[in-house]
Formats: C-alpha cells, sequence, structure tokens
C-alpha cells in the first residue's frame, strides 16, 4: 500500500485531500504546525487507521526529514497564501513558501522519495497578456510576493527532478471554494454583512474577473493527473497544470451570489480602481485544455461553488474563531 506524506494536512485543501487519499486506500501520513489549518478539519481522518498526524514545522529540516522517513509520494501543500497582505510581512512568503519548499524537497531527496504534488498558483502568470492563460504562457514581472514565491518554489522543484531523477506535479491553481473554506473574499464578505447586513465595502470597482474552483472538483483533478502519472510521460520529469473552471466571474456576480444566499440587499462602497491590494490582480482566467485532455472535468459551476460555500460558512460559523496557537495530536 502507497504512503503519502501531506504537509499542509489540517488546511482547507490539505484535509479534504488527506480524506480523499484515505477513501482511495492510501496511507496517509499528515504533517502540520497548525498555525492556520484547523484540527477540527481532519476529525473523520483521525478516526481513520491508515492516518497519522504529526505536528511539525517545514522550517525544522530534521524532523521534517524522519517524519517523512518510507513514504513514497509527498503533496506539499502548506504555504503562507496570505496575498493580501504580502507587503506587509514580506519575510513571510519566503520563508513559509520558498525556503519551506527547499527543506521539503530536502527531506525527499534524503529519504529518496522520487515523486512530489506541488500546489501552486495562478498568480504565477502575474498581470498574463494571454488569456485564457495556458501553462507555458511567458512569465511577466511578478506582480505579489506570494507569486513570486510560488515561482521560486516551482523552479526548485524542477532543477531537483533535473538533477535528482524526481517526478513533479505541479498544480497552478485558481481560488479554490467549498467547504473548510477559511480565508478568502466571501468569507471577508460574510463576516461584514453579519456585522452590519445593510452595508458592504468592496476593494476595488467590483469589476475585477476572477475565476473559481470547487475543492471537490480541485481534489479529482490532483488525483486523476497524479494517478495517470504524466510527469513519469513529461519532460524533464515535470507536469504542469492549470486548474480551475471553464469561466470567470466579477466580484459583482460573486457579491450578487452570496448576497441572494444570505437574503440581503446591503448598499455597495467601493475603494475605487480596478484591484483591491497590490498585486491583486484584475483578470485571472486560465485555460484549462490541458487538464481536460487527461479526462478530468469540473461538476461545479463558479456561481454553484460560491454558493455552496456560503451553505457551508452558515453551517460552520466556529471557523471564524481564531486557531489555537498550539494544538498537540498525534
Amino acid at each position: 500500500m502507497q504512503t503519502v506524506f501531506v504537509t499542509g494536512a489540517s488546511g482547507f485543501i490539505g484535509s479534504n485531500l488527506v480524506d480523499a487519499l484515505l477513501a482511495s486506500g492510501k496511507t496517509v501520513i499528515g504533517w502540520d504546525n497548525y498555525s492556520t489549518g484547523r484540527l477540527e478539519f481532519l476529525q473523520n481522518a483521525k478516526k481513520h487507521p491508515a492516518f497519522t498526524l504529526v505536528e511539525g514545522d517545514n522550517l525544522d529540516q530534521t524532523a521534517l526529514t524522519r517524519a517523512m522517513r518510507g513514504c513514497d509520494f509527498v503533496f506539499h501543500l502548506a504555504a503562507n497564501a496570505d496575498v493580501r497582505f504580502g507587503v506587509e510581512h514580506p519575510g513571510k512568503d519566503f520563508e513559509q513558501n520558498t525556503r519551506a519548499t527547499f527543506h521539503v524537497l530536502e527531506a525527499i531527496r534524503s529519504n529518496g522519495i522520487r515523486e512530489i504534488g506541488f500546489s501552486s498558483t495562478g498568480s504565477v502568470y502575474g498581470e498574463a497578456q494571454t488569456i485564457p492563460t495556458p501553462e507555458d504562457c511567458p512569465f511577466p514581472v511578478q506582480t505579489s510576493l506570494y507569486g513570486a514565491s510560488k515561482v521560486a518554489g516551482e523552479g526548485m522543484i524542477q532543477a531537483y527532478c533535473e538533477g535528482f531523477g524526481m517526478h513533479a506535479y505541479i498544480f497552478r491553481f485558481v481560488s479554490i471554494l467549498g467547504p473548510r473554506y477559511t480565508h478568502g473574499h466571501i468569507i471577508d464578505f460574510y463576516k461584514q454583512l453579519s456585522d452590519h447586513p445593510s452595508l458592504l465595502k468592496v476593494l476595488g470597482d467590483g469589476t475585477q474577473r476572477k475565476s473559481y474552483l470547487h475543492v471537490d472538483d480541485c481534489v479529482r483533478a490532483i488525483l486523476h493527473v497524479t494517478g495517470r502519472e504524466a510527469a513519469l510521460q513529461s519532460k524533464h520529469g515535470v507536469a504542469i497544470f492549470n486548474l480551475g473552471t471553464d469561466e470567470y466571474c466579477t466580484v459583482r456576480d460573486s457579491i450578487g451570489w452570496i448576497c441572494g444566499k444570505l437574503g440581503l440587499t446591503p448598499s455597495l462602497q467601493f475603494s475605487g480602481g480596478d484591484r483591491g491590494w497590490i498585486g491583486d490582480n484584475p483578470f485571472i482566467y486560465l485555460d484549462t485544455r490541458k487538464v481536460r485532455e487527461q479526462g478530468w472535468t469540473p461538476q461545479m459551476s463558479i456561481q454553484k461553488s460560491v454558493e455552496a460555500t456560503v451553505d457551508w460558512l452558515k453551517a460552520n460559523e466556529w471557523v471564524f474563531d481564531k486557531p489555537a496557537e498550539s494544538v498537540r495530536s498525534s
């Protein structure tokens, strides 16, 4: 039975991936420092005999290498995903994304593991000139520290594959929605509307165009592509896939769906401009033909994904509470 190591196991995407891996018959070792993840997301996984949860930090090379011993495949999902506030703590993206990825790669190399799946981002394309944006689109100037840190991570993974005979799956996500969603515009709007239902403050002018993907579709795509061993047939042992839907929406569209689910008609107060913050991309829409050619298609539209996320938040308002700083588990 294959043993899979998952960094960021208690996070939004990581915990959903853990559940799917266990359901497929894999043995899973989850690794997390719980800085942003929630142990509650692993409630079912912790009951599974094939799951082990280890508390640890990717910056602790010795502990990470030890925990990874005996594994066959590594999914590296742990990261600082705070795009908006990157300029307020520029070292965080470097430490938690770039340096941490180097430590994961060193642990993989030390343990003789040959395969890695990496959660990258559509932000690596910056403000792309080609829309929809394909995987082979030239990278423009990077506009966010988060995107830049992921570009660096991708580059190191590619070099390790070439230098040490590894195989990698790099997944460039759009924004992900669905159960266990804990940060992003929907939760921001939901919290605002809970506090003052008659007014919603919106960054930008509401015309920003974004693409989204439901977490169930995201996890299905990851497992479908890795199951087909696409990286083994790829040049240099690296397979890169955009993950998203074949559509996009405006911020105004999303506001309408959110407010519709909440039964509210607030006044909208826009900050102005075509973006919400430094590094915000006013138009993200990825070309997903390559992953579709692998036989995967998303099941949820953006509207349905937004609405499902609102429903989940309504039923799980405990996620608004700040996670404990230090939580122990085994």
